[in-house]
């Protein structure tokens, strides 16, 4: 009879999935010092999740955050940039940081032809996108193009915080952000 599963524990596995891949990447990712860093065997990750693809896409499940959440109530295009301008702040440390860091690294695996992490880097970018579209579409109903301003938006956010943990250069970046942002408006 199948042992049952500790939901608890599977909680922690996950949390500790996550803080790995910061830490490590998810390039060379493998169960055996994965599960060492864990405090578990390999076999047990197995029985919590069945294979490593599964594990890491229920990893990320847990760190997604409520982006409609960030863009609500925004109907000034004064506020929505200042929410841009520190969301690169607020990405780029602390604990939002981590799940950003692992996000990225999981996007840059999902353009592998074959990748088990697209259909997940697709939905996370659809809803970054959609949110954003809405949030446009609010504070400025005459865009031309809200869905191709918010891929623009989105897209450029992204890099310029990848450029920024390749580089550490916090002044270029900080003047692209802004640059970027006040592109739109």
């Amino acid at each position: 009879m199948p042992r049952p599963l500790d939901h608890a524990r599977r909680a922690e596995l996950l949390e500790g999935v996550i803080a790995y891949i910061a830490d490590r990447g998810l390039a060379e990712l493998s169960l055996r010092p994965l599960a060492e860093y864990l405090g578990t065997s390999s076999r047990m990750l197995i029985h919590y999740f069945g294979t490593k693809e599964q594990m890491l896409v229920a990893a990320l499940e847990t760190q997604r955050p409520d982006i409609a959440a960030l863009f609500a109530g925004i109907d000034d295009p004064e506020v929505l940039k200042s929410r841009l301008g520190q969301s690169f702040t607020l990405n780029t440390t602390g604990t939002a940081s981590i799940s950003i860091r692992v996000l990225l690294q999981v996007l840059g695996a999902a353009t592998v032809p074959g990748s088990p992490f697209t259909a997940y880097a697709t939905d996370a970018i659809e809803v970054l996108i959609t949110a954003m579209t809405e949030t446009l579409t609010r504070i400025n109903p005459s865009i031309e193009d809200p869905e191709a301003a918010a891929t623009l938006l989105i897209s450029g956010m992204r890099g310029v915080i990848m450029d920024w943990w390749i580089t550490g250069d916090t002044g270029r970046i900080t003047r692209s952000v802004n640059l970027l942002v006040n592109q739109l408006f």
